[in-house]
């Protein structure tokens, strides 16, 4: 999995699958090195084996915040934050509302700053049907029902790295919110740092969820009693509370103290780093078709393991919102 079934026990956060923070990507927009791509997906259909899909329809939670943050100095902080929320699931109809916030704005837990797209509509049908909107610039917002993006063999990572060949991703369905953003509404800087997060309100109070940077950090780095933990933290703490801890892990997998030390340097705090000066592909930001599960397991082990032999999925699209449709 990439950031899928990231609570303990491999289980959904909050036991609801729409709580599920799946996958971050970011990419120059194909054929507009002007323009940025961010994509996060939420609510898979799979689930890990044997656990079965918790029963909730295709809709995103109704009143969490889903959001996507950008550190342009470093500091591990937000400066600019994209939140969304979303109504009651009605008659197979949800709409959302999106807001841009910068500066103190970005660091507030509620949905702040500019509400630049109000009752927009999320498909559910498979019509990409996109909203265009002026301010703050130029972007193109797409929500709703899509192909899951993901490949990896689960079951070949359950039992011993013995590869199978089989994507158990294939044929699933997530929530896909993606923007197609001009690149210097992202700050004016060579290189920018992304992470994503969920959360649901629990007595009247914003309860972080899940949150995520890099693909495929916690489920596989952190032990049981320690992911949710993880995922109600923020990434200016994460050197601080793990470099010990995942350094210990490297070690396991045969790297030396330093080495283990300057391998988890690598991806902590955990955001996912993108220098828009140096071609795109993982871990300088993320495209659809990167091998993350190959990429991850060679990292935790010091390159001991090959690649699953896995392809990305064909039904990705050139054109926004770039997952496939929704499958049946």
């Amino acid at each position: 999995m990439s950031n899928h079934f990231s609570a303990d026990n491999l289980k959904f956060p909050g036991d609801d699958r729409r709580l599920d923070l799946t996958d971050l990507f970011l990419f120059t927009a194909p054929g507009d090195p002007g323009r940025t791509v961010l994509i996060i997906d939420s609510n898979p259909t799979s689930a890990p084996p044997p656990i079965p899909a918790t029963a909730t329809g295709p809709e995103f939670y109704p009143g969490a915040v889903y959001r996507i943050n950008i550190d342009t100095d470093g500091d591990a902080r937000a400066d600019i934050a994209f939140s969304f929320t979303f109504s009651e699931y009605e008659n197979g109809v949800q709409t959302g509302t999106a807001w841009y916030a910068t500066g103190r704005e970005a660091r507030l837990a509620e949905p702040a700053g500019l509400i630049f797209a109000d009752s927009f509509p999320v498909s559910f049908d498979g019509s990409e049907r996109s909203v265009l909107v002026d301010e703050p610039a130029p972007i193109r917002l797409f929500a709703g029902l899509r192909s899951d993006p993901f490949f990896a063999d689960v079951e070949g990572a359950l039992h011993g790295l013995k590869w199978t060949l089989h994507d158990d991703f294939a044929g699933n369905n997530v929530d896909s919110i993606a923007l197609d953003v001009p690149s210097d509404l992202l700050g004016s800087g060579r290189e920018i740092g992304v992470w994503a997060s969920i959360s649901r309100r629990v007595d009247g109070v914003l309860e972080q969820m899940d949150r995520g940077g890099n693909p495929a950090m916690n489920p596989f780095i952190n032990p049981d009693g320690e992911k949710n933990l993880y995922n109600s933290r923020q990434p200016a703490d994460d050197v601080a509370n793990y470099l010990g801890p995942w350094s210990q892990a490297l070690e396991k997998g045969g790297y030396s103290p330093e080495e283990a030390r300057e391998a988890a340097l690598m991806f902590l705090p955990d955001i996912l780093r993108y220098d828009r000066a140096k071609p795109i592909s993982y871990p300088n930001g993320r495209k659809l078709i990167d091998d993350i599960y190959s990429y991850r397991f060679a990292w935790l082990t010091r390159g001991k393991v090959s690649p699953t032999g896995l392809k990305p999925h064909d039904d990705l699209q050139l054109h926004f919102p770039y997952l496939g449709p929704p499958n049946p």
